[in-house]
């Protein structure tokens, strides 16, 4: 079977500083091959800076200067934010900003992350840095992915099959079905990860059709010229027969027709 997914909704552009282009030369790329959709998703992190002020990360302030339609391509503006405990926090919930990027005094005891994900059509969650979940038993590591899908600004759970974390596959996607949240495949997670990863990412794979879970198939791109470019998780789609109606990005509509159906107000940007 083949399947043309026209929409790439993990990308990093420079500022997650581990990657090498600009927004504008992702769209290129994007253009270039073939995709009517591009959701942009760096990294908000502990890994980017030592220092987590709103100063920081006021790249994903001023996105709204992004047009929605950019030579072509509908444009997203998303963000890849860490899960960092058994709980399911995500990166920022606990850190306050008292002040704004200018320095004016702040009130209403927002967080960095209520500051940085509010212009955030959506928020993708994962897992960089394992060692908090050492020695969890899978009842907490399970919870930990059901409360990131429960978070209203998580639409997606981030290369689950990479991080290396076990936890009740069944139990969490079928929160995600309920919730009308979404599994990522990530074409990162397949190239030289070795055999756990791979046959994780396989199960992952094969559950999701069995159970008739979405899922979003992207590249992980930290290069340009990596964007649009899944081949791997493509044969394994193959390989399994996977129903291309489950593939929420492989058109812009599909994909704006997933954000709708969790809620998301993203829907109507696009």
């Amino acid at each position: 079977m083949t399947y043309r997914i026209q929409g790439d909704v993990h990308t990093h552009t420079l500022f997650s500083r581990h990657a090498y282009s600009t927004i504008g030369e992702c769209i290129a790329a994007a253009r270039e091959a073939g995709l009517d959709l591009l959701g942009s998703t760096d990294h908000f992190s502990s890994m980017l800076f030592d220092e987590q002020t709103i100063k920081n990360f006021q790249f994903f302030l001023n996105r709204s200067a992004w047009p929605r339609t950019w030579d072509g391509v509908s444009v997203l503006r998303g963000a890849e934010v860490d899960i960092e405990g058994l709980g399911g926090e995500l990166f920022g919930q606990d850190i306050p900003v008292p002040k704004s990027i200018t320095g004016r005094p702040e009130k209403d005891g927002l967080t960095l992350f209520d500051e940085v994900t509010r212009g955030c059509d959506y928020l993708i969650a994962s897992v960089h840095a394992a060692p908090f979940a050492r020695g969890a038993s899978l009842a907490q590591t399970t919870a930990m992915y059901v409360r990131a899908l429960e978070s209203p600004k998580v639409l997606v759970l981030g290369h689950t099959g990479r991080a290396g974390i076990p936890f009740d596959l069944d139990e969490v996607l079928s929160v995600a079905r309920e919730k009308g949240k979404l599994i990522e495949l990530n074409e990162h997670s397949l190239a030289a990860r070795g055999d756990r990863t791979r046959s994780a990412c396989h199960r992952i794979a094969e559950r999701c059709a069995e159970l008739g879970v979405g899922v979003v198939v992207n590249s992980d791109a930290h290069v340009a010229p990596r964007i649009g470019r899944y081949a791997r998780v493509e044969a394994l789609l193959s390989e399994i027969g996977f129903p291309e109606e489950l593939v929420a990005n492989r058109s812009a509509a599909a994909f704006r027709e997933a954000l709708g159906a969790a809620g998301f107000a993203a829907a109507e940007a696009f």
